[in-house]
């Protein structure tokens, strides 16, 4: 009986393999982790081996049929989830030319395609030349033309990694509208990819010929190849459904479908996303991306450096908690959240400012992280929970910025991501938002939006509303603390919200003086 979903989840630090059923059950699921998730040549690249991630798919897809809950047999459907922005070039044999660039990369091109004077002219006109000049000095396929002209030159495929996984599992080469996230010719408002005339063809170094054919989210991009089954141990012929990026899955997996639901995603980026119909800018000249509902877009906002942050703290400052957390059997989160779950709200005074990494518009490319309102009383632990509450801090700020931009306040709020999994992070959240903060049902909330979609694409449901309603849930809520939710409101609105207007001035002649970030 076919009456299971595969959703294949390939994330930045581990790729899992997890079967659902068509009411939004976990079956089981499998991890093959990502050891190391990345090389860095270079500093500040961020490389792996495009069949690397292939391997990990068949390593999850094989452990989870040898745990012998699940049977091959009963997968209806596989849709897929990704990690967004991470690059791969093939050439005529569909093999890999170089490592995949992958999306915490910060190498740039100096010398991009130079624009027509018309475009440039018109582009300045609109007031977004800053933003095309850092748009193509991002792209990599940029850097690969500039730095690499033998490997640009033949590129027969230029992938993202969703694209790569999909011609490795079905021998075609297409992707879904909704992994469709990066510096790649594509139409953001039309959900397509862009235009002849459009000047994103002229401002990268990207061939046409070489880009995926694209499936709205819910249909079918194939079935399971010969040497795909073999790899995977799935049955030759099963339908392969266009899944969406993971932060597109996580939106539809935590049951968000309208503009006044918002889902925060606490992973290795922080983001803030509500879904809506209408093209809006969540940020003036960033563009919404594609929803894994289709025609629809999600508006988001985004910390890059999110619960990396947290890494970062842990090596950088939590070495005796790492320690003690190995001797006792425990992650060293749960020690430090401990230790902060005793430090008042608000960490008296100390606040953090999350801009380890500079933005776009905003924050600008100027942007660093800041702490401000160290005292003698301060320790580790109000460190650590001003970080949570930057992060959270942060998170409102873009609700504040979605609600300008769309006239419809946010009135359900869900956390998904490694984050979302302590309750202390849940309390923060609802406290520094002012309303309640909710679990989905699952914390798989990506692959369950996967495994949405799969459903779809098989036939047990009708469309991809009447699936979300039917497969997702809400776990545990947390209130807001009303004494807690005042005093984060006065230092949101008094402190926070005010600083980065009052520290940019310096960031810029940081910038300036040290040349760190360099200019694009």
């Amino acid at each position: 009986m076919k009456d299971a979903i595969l959703a294949i989840d390939v994330g930045t630090q581990s790729t899992r393999a997890l079967a659902f059923t068509a009411d939004g059950r976990l079956l089981d699921k499998a991890r093959a982790t990502h050891e190391p998730p990345y090389v860095s040549p270079q500093l500040g690249w961020a490389e792996q081996d495009p069949e690397y991630f292939w391997d990990r798919v068949g390593v999850a897809c094989r452990g989870l049929w040898s745990q012998g809950v699940v049977s091959p047999d009963r997968i209806a459907a596989v849709a897929m989830t990704f990690q967004r922005s991470t690059v791969v070039s093939l050439d005529a044999t569909d093999k890999p030319l170089r490592p995949a660039i992958v999306w915490l990369d910060q190498r740039r091109s100096a010398h991009p395609p130079r624009l027509p004077a018309t475009w440039r002219a018109a582009l300045t006109l609109a007031g977004a030349s800053g933003v095309v000049d850092r748009f193509q000095a991002e792209a990599e396929a940029n850097w690969i033309a500039e730095h690499q002209p033998e490997i640009h030159r033949n590129t027969s495929r230029y992938l993202l990694l969703s694209g790569f996984v999909t011609l490795r599992l079905t021998g075609h080469a297409r992707d879904s509208v909704a992994c469709i996230v990066g510096y790649m010719p594509f139409d953001f408002r039309k959900l397509s990819w862009a235009a002849p005339w459009d000047w994103k063809w002229q401002a990268l170094a990207v061939d046409p010929r070489t880009l995926p054919d694209l499936v709205v989210p819910g249909r079918p991009l194939g079935t399971v190849c010969a040497s795909a089954a073999a790899h995977t141990g799935l049955p030759l012929g099963v339908p392969v459904i266009a899944g969406g990026s993971d932060k597109a899955c996580e939106v539809l997996g935590s049951g968000c479908l309208e503009p006044h639901q918002g889902c925060i995603g606490y992973g290795t980026t922080a983001t803030l996303n509500v879904d809506s119909g209408r093209y809006v800018e969540p940020v003036r000249l960033v563009p919404p991306y594609p929803s894994a509902q289709p025609g629809r877009y999600n508006l988001q906002y985004q910390v890059f450096r999110g619960f990396w942050m947290v890494t970062w703290f842990k090596e950088q400052f939590a070495h005796i908690e790492r320690q003690q957390a190995a001797e006792r059997g425990l992650e060293p989160e749960q020690l430090l959240e401990a230790l902060a779950s005793e430090v008042p709200p608000g960490s008296l005074g100390l606040t953090l400012q999350p801009y380890w990494t500079p933005g776009l518009v905003h924050p600008g490319p100027e942007a660093k992280g800041a702490m401000i309102g160290f005292g003698a009383a301060h320790k580790k632990p109000h460190m650590y929970r001003a970080l949570l509450e930057g992060l959270a801090y942060e998170m409102r700020n873009g609700r504040e910025r979605i609600e300008g931009r769309t006239k419809v306040p946010l009135g359900d709020l869900a956390l998904c991501g490694g984050g979302s999994r302590s309750d202390l992070v849940m309390q923060i959240t609802a406290d520094v938002f002012g309303m309640p903060a909710r679990r989905p049902s699952t914390d798989e909330a990506s692959g369950l939006g996967a495994a949405i979609l799969g459903a779809v694409g098989a036939g047990l449901h009708a469309d991809v509303r009447t699936a979300a309603l039917a497969m997702t849930g809400t776990g545990r809520v947390f209130e807001p603390r009303v004494e807690h939710a005042r005093r984060y409101d006065d230092l949101y609105r008094e402190v926070y919200r005010p600083l980065y207007a009052r520290l940019q001035p310096l960031y810029r002649a940081i910038r300036r003086i040290t040349d760190y970030p360099p200019p694009p």
